[in-house]
Formats: structure tokens, C-alpha cells, sequence
């Protein structure tokens, strides 16, 4: 490490789910010398059963360790809107998706980014538009039972 000046990065996504003894080996596999040097830089996201998780008392040298946290609300309604158009602008196309739809997604996406972008269907359409997302996320047609006719 002290030659090539190179730290490894362990990424963990879901990490509310990881058992509080993993979450412990974590800690001892991070650090050397009294936690005088780094070995491994560890980005952990999760929703708040982690936050919850790390205020244990097993946790909290591992909570005590962490140098950057940062919490993320639900986005308003403005800001979806502001990311949509950002990224129809970044894909080149900024007229896909006509204002109204535009509009649905962002209310429809209940504050979240992730939401926001997988709502998009892939159609061969010049333009998206409301219609679309009604076809796409319509709630099933329920059909009528079949009736049985009884055996004479």
C-alpha cells in the first residue's frame, strides 16, 4: 500500500440488512496499527434501520469510525422535476416527454430519483406522453368470474 499509494474500496449497498457481527469484522479489517493507518475505505448505504443499527452498543466503535454521513430525504416534487429535465437534457432529447407527463412521473414517484427513472417505459415513440403512462401503469383489468354450468 505504502508504494503504490492505492487504498481498496469496499462499496455496500443494502447495508441495514448485514448482521451486527459483520458489521464488527468490518471495523478490525479497516484499519492496522490502532487504527493508525486505513486499509480499506468503506462507503455503506442504507435507509435509516442503519442509522438505527450503528447506535447499538456492539456498533458503536464501528458509528464512532464513520467520517462522513449523509442522509437523504425525500426529494419535493420541484426537485424530480428539475432531475427529469437534466437528464432528458443530457440523453439529447428535451421535448421525449411533453410537460404533463413529465408532471405524472414527479408525482408519482413518491420523493424518490430511483422511482423517477425506472418509471420510464421504452416505446418507439417520437414523443412520451401522459396516455403512455396510463397505458404502462394502469392497474389491471379485472375480468368477470366464469360461471360453471352445472353437470344435469
Amino acid at each position: 500500500m505504502d508504494s503504490t499509494r492505492c487504498r481498496a474500496v469496499l462499496l455496500v449497498d443494502e447495508a441495514q440488512e448485514m448482521t451486527p457481527q459483520v458489521l464488527s469484522e468490518l471495523r478490525l479489517l479497516s484499519s492496522s496499527s490502532f487504527d493508525s493507518q486505513s486499509l480499506l475505505c468503506i462507503v455503506m448505504a442504507g435507509d435509516a434501520r442503519l442509522l438505527e443499527k450503528l447506535r447499538r452498543e456492539e456498533l458503536v466503535p464501528l458509528g464512532s469510525r464513520i467520517r462522513t454521513r449523509l442522509a437523504c430525504e425525500f426529494a419535493s416534487r420541484e426537485e424530480l422535476a428539475l432531475c427529469l429535465a437534466h437528464l432528458l437534457a443530457g440523453a439529447g432529447n428535451a421535448s421525449l416527454m411533453t410537460p404533463p407527463l413529465q408532471q405524472t412521473l414527479c408525482d408519482h414517484a413518491a420523493g424518490n430519483y430511483r422511482i423517477l427513472t425506472t418509471m420510464a417505459a421504452q416505446r418507439d415513440l417520437p414523443v412520451l406522453d401522459e396516455k403512455l403512462y396510463l397505458d404502462v401503469f394502469a392497474p389491471p383489468l379485472k375480468s368477470a368470474p366464469r360461471r360453471v354450468a352445472a353437470a344435469r
